[in-house]
């Protein structure tokens, strides 16, 4: 079982992406300001952009954005053996159309000096879902669609649910032993790395992950990382999921390619993440 395979949104999804923040949409974040839209964003930090990206669901989801992250208010009840209700997240780069401001993303790969990130999660005792990165490559510097690449690095996971795909390896990655998983999710490929024990707080070099993963698909140096992601793909429940922190910084050795910022009328709406099936 796959997920949806990714398209554009319906017109009048791609608008409510790009109303105010006092809507619900883009914009930038005051300490009171939430999203309830389906593929509501805001910015942070003039750096970031927390997307509500409730792909998978009719029920009810909103963010709370705070000045350094996010949390979560749902109460969503999807089947455990199919797709997750959303993928609320904080991201450094480009997801479909929407950059996020001042990125250096897309960069080539072979122009990748160091790539890190930190975050710190919060998570409730009860209901299913995943914490996790999703970091998306690209053999093009495409800022507009689906990546052929999904890099996913599960943080924690509450409840039967596992990645897509088949668990293939188990490999040590920054201090850390992880269980590798890999598919196919009808759009995109996809390597997961699950932790084996749940993770809370971490700064780490992506870059590690990255050169695994060329060892494991068809990423080459000549590929683009586009977006780097972190948040939660809830099946019940969704209350009380936080990313209470996350940084994410990427230094080129030069060459490195920036797209221009796109308009609004050509921003397309987030889109499921994650690449899961049950």
């Amino acid at each position: 079982m796959t997920r949806p395979t990714r398209a554009l949104a319906a017109i009048g999804l791609m608008l409510a992406s790009v109303v105010t923040a006092a809507a619900g949409g883009g914009g930038t974040a005051h300490a009171s300001t939430q999203i309830c839209d389906t593929f509501g964003t805001t910015t942070v930090h003039d750096r970031y952009v927390v997307m509500n990206n409730r792909w998978g669901a009719d029920t009810a989801q909103c963010v709370n954005v705070t000045g350094s992250g996010f949390s979560v208010t749902a109460n969503h009840n999807k089947p455990t053996n199919g797709a997750p209700a959303s993928y609320a997240a904080i991201y450094y780069g480009c997801h479909y159309g929407n950059c996020s401001p001042r990125t250096n993303l897309p960069m080539q790969v072979s122009q990748i000096r160091n790539a890190t990130s930190s975050v710190n999660f919060s998570y409730p005792n009860s209901g299913t879902y995943n914490a996790s990165y999703d970091i998306w490559l690209d053999p093009t510097p495409n800022t507009q669609g689906t990546n052929k690449q999904e890099l996913m690095i599960w943080f924690a996971k509450r409840g039967p649910i596992h990645p897509v795909g088949a668990r293939v390896a188990s490999v040590r990655i920054d201090g850390r032993t992880w269980d590798v998983w890999s598919g196919f999710n009808g759009s995109s490929d996809v390597v997961s790395y699950v932790a084996q024990s749940s993770i809370k707080k971490w700064d780490f070099n992506i870059r590690s992950f990255i050169t695994d993963v060329k060892s494991r698909s068809a990423v080459t140096d000549a590929w683009y990382l586009t977006s780097i992601q972190a948040g939660f793909e809830p099946w019940v429940g969704g209350t009380g999921l936080a990313v209470n922190t996350f940084t994410a910084k990427v230094d080129g050795g030069g060459g490195s390619t920036q797209p221009p910022s796109p308009s609004p009328s050509s921003a397309a709406s987030p889109s499921p993440s994650g690449g899961l099936c049950r």
